[in-house]
């Protein structure tokens, strides 16, 4: 899996993964996440724009960051979720948890 990392002003970070976000690339993004927190940027949109598929493993990487986000006085918050991130995220309740936004710019907004 491939990880975009888009920084912005203002402490923002945009990650955009692509593909499935399983067992194997959950430690890719949570280890994203880290160095991403660790540099100052702790408002984090992950866009899920281009996973086609995500299982118990990503959710648990999605989770993982939205702590250490939020550890570090931030928050992280997910956009465009395809229709199988979006019934997952329902089937789970997790919807409840990670704030989800239809595009990354309505997300970046809602910190503004």
């Amino acid at each position: 899996m491939d990880i975009k990392v888009d920084r912005r002003d203002g402490g923002l970070t945009v990650l955009s993964p692509s593909g499935r976000l399983n067992m194997t690339s959950a430690i890719d993004l949570r280890e994203t996440i880290g160095a991403v927190v660790s540099a100052g940027d702790v408002h984090i949109v992950v866009d899920l724009s281009d996973i086609e598929f995500i299982d118990s493993s990503g959710l648990g990487g999605l989770i993982s960051g939205l702590k250490t986000a939020r550890e570090a006085g931030g928050d992280l918050r997910i956009s465009a979720p395809s229709e199988q991130v979006q019934l997952v995220l329902q089937l789970t309740n997790l919807g409840r948890v990670l704030v989800h936004y239809d595009d990354t710019e309505a997300a970046l907004a809602s910190w503004a």
